[in-house]
């Protein structure tokens, strides 16, 4: 089976942006680690469920990659999720309006080539009852 060029850049996003959770989830390491915390319980919470989400934003990225639906599936609830955190960013009570951008412009490409590629597999695929003619 040939890989549609649209999924290796779907499955590729997914795996530049669970490298960038990888990243964050060593910040929080050594914030820890350095006693940069307001308090360590939390900040150990918060660590290991950014270590699960880089986990899982990978898990995505080899899935897509493998051109399976719920590796894309996952990868659009992320992108959705990172475009609601980028919304309370540009707009919360603390609003960085740049930082509320710099999440949202790469997510919204990332979703958009997600969804591109769930339309391609979809129409890889056969519809029901056509193979009887």
């Amino acid at each position: 089976m040939r890989t549609d060029l649209v999924t290796v850049i779907a499955g590729g996003l997914l795996l530049l942006e669970a490298l960038g959770v990888a990243a964050l989830t060593l910040v929080q390491l050594l914030a820890v680690i350095g006693g940069d915390t307001a308090e360590l319980a939390t900040a150990i919470a918060l660590l290991v469920l950014t270590a699960i989400g880089a986990a899982a934003v990978a898990a995505f990225g080899v899935a897509a990659l493998r051109d399976r639906s719920w590796g894309r599936s996952g990868g659009i609830v992320t992108q959705l999720l990172i475009l609601a955190v980028a919304i309370g960013a540009a707009t919360g009570s603390y609003a960085h309006p740049l930082l509320g951008l710099q999440l949202s412009i790469p997510a919204v490409i990332t979703l958009v080539v997600l969804i591109t590629a769930v339309r391609r597999a979809g129409l890889r695929r056969p519809a029901d009852g056509d193979a009887d003619g």
